[in-house]
Parts: structure tokens; C-alpha cells; sequence
């Protein structure tokens, strides 16, 4: 088997390994609804697609060369990777709906949503392992560290501006005036700062700890390699 067929293989595992997670939450999805007939928590599904987002620009991004070698066009794909990264963690807001009168299956519906979190949250740290990388490669590990860093700051914030204030990632185009006023205002409210750094941090501790697990293999596969 040669190194190129391998790189596929392992990607390939991964992607099953996606859709088979995200396949049980579907299951569940669907198991909730036949069982209470009530379509609820359907809106979850549509917050998944967009926490895929993130993980579909990267891993294309990743393999075409010639996006890559356009500058112009890597900025432009980094801000849209950006704009909807919060929409992965964004899932573990949803628990919120715990307190509506539908949800009447506490431990199901909490179940539900943390399978839908989990799966957002999975998607949203591939992708950050993935931009690290591409950073990493034209500008250095520090400049890729401290970009990440910052990335997950903005995401805690966006997460604010998506749960309190109802925007949208694309609304920068759609509602750019309003946009840029709520958020100058929001500047001024310590909430806005708490759940910033709450989930900005939570962010990159999850990054960090998952990126020292990877490294750790690496070392590991490379001394077994050695030895």
C-alpha cells in the first residue's frame, strides 16, 4: 500500500466515522418524533448542517491546490470559515429548549441534544485542526497558535450575537447596518463578555486538548517507525 492510498484510507475511515455519529443522531431525531409525534427538535438538524460548514470549507480547501495558490481567494475563504465556525459550538446553547413545555422528555431530549452538540462540536474542531495546519504551513506555528486563539474568542462572541441576538453568519450581508450596530451596543454588557470568554475559552481548551492527544500519536507512530 503505498503512503497516497493510505492518506485516502485514513480519510476515508474518517468520513465514515463522521457520517455513522451523525447517522445516530438522526436515528434518535427520528425515534423522538415517532415517539411523542411531535417534530420539536427538528430545527437541530438544520443547526448541524450549518456546524458542517466549517468542516466542508476546510476539507475543501485542504485538497485543492489551485484555491490555495490564490491569496486573495485563501482571505476570502478563512472570513467565510470564520463566520459560521460559531455554529458549531453553537449547539450546546440548545439546551435551552429543555425548559419549553414540548420538550417533555427530559433525559431524551437532553440525550438528543448532547448527541447533536457533540457532533457540532466534533465537525467545528476538525475544522480548526485543519485551518491550524494550512496556517501553520505558510506562516508558522506562533502566527497559527495565536490566529486559533483569537478565532475562538470571535466564536464565543458570535455564539452571543446567535442565542441573544437571533443573527445569522450570512446576516453580515444581508443585515450589515444593524449588525454592526447591536454589536457596538453589546460591547457595554458584562453578559457579553461572560459568555465570550466562557465559550471562546471552553473553545480552545477543547482545541488544545485535542490537538496534544494528535500529537502524542504522532510521536508515538514515529518511535514505532524508528524502532
Amino acid at each position: 500500500m503505498t503512503i497516497k492510498t493510505l492518506k485516502h484510507s485514513k480519510h476515508g475511515i474518517l468520513y465514515f466515522n463522521i457520517c455513522m455519529s451523525i447517522g445516530f443522531a438522526l436515528l434518535l431525531l427520528v425515534f423522538r418524533i415517532q415517539f411523542t409525534n411531535s417534530t420539536f427538535y427538528l430545527f437541530l438538524v438544520w443547526n448541524l448542517f450549518l456546524a458542517g460548514i466549517p468542516f466542508a470549507i476546510t476539507q475543501v480547501f485542504k485538497i485543492s491546490t489551485k484555491l490555495r495558490a490564490v491569496k486573495i481567494l485563501c482571505f476570502f475563504v478563512f472570513f467565510t470559515w470564520l463566520l459560521f465556525l460559531p455554529n458549531s459550538p453553537y449547539i450546546i446553547t440548545d439546551l435551552v429548549h429543555l425548559h419549553n413545555d414540548r420538550s417533555n422528555l427530559v433525559w431524551l431530549d437532553l440525550f438528543l441534544v448532547f448527541v447533536f452538540a457533540f457532533n457540532g462540536l466534533l465537525l467545528g474542531l476538525l475544522s480548526m485542526l485543519d485551518m491550524f495546519a494550512l496556517i501553520r504551513q505558510h506562516y508558522g506555528s506562533r502566527v497559527a497558535k495565536y490566529t486559533l486563539f483569537k478565532v475562538c474568542l470571535l466564536s464565543g462572541y458570535g455564539i452571543y450575537l446567535g442565542r441573544f441576538l437571533r443573527f445569522n453568519s450570512w446576516d453580515i450581508t444581508t443585515k450589515p447596518a444593524r449588525l454592526f450596530l447591536q454589536i457596538i451596543q453589546s460591547l457595554e454588557e458584562p453578559k457579553v463578555w461572560c459568555i465570550t470568554f466562557a465559550f471562546g475559552g471552553f473553545l480552545w481548551i477543547l482545541f488544545s486538548v485535542l490537538q496534544s492527544v494528535l500529537q502524542i500519536r504522532e510521536h508515538q507512530s514515529i518511535d514505532q517507525m524508528t524502532n
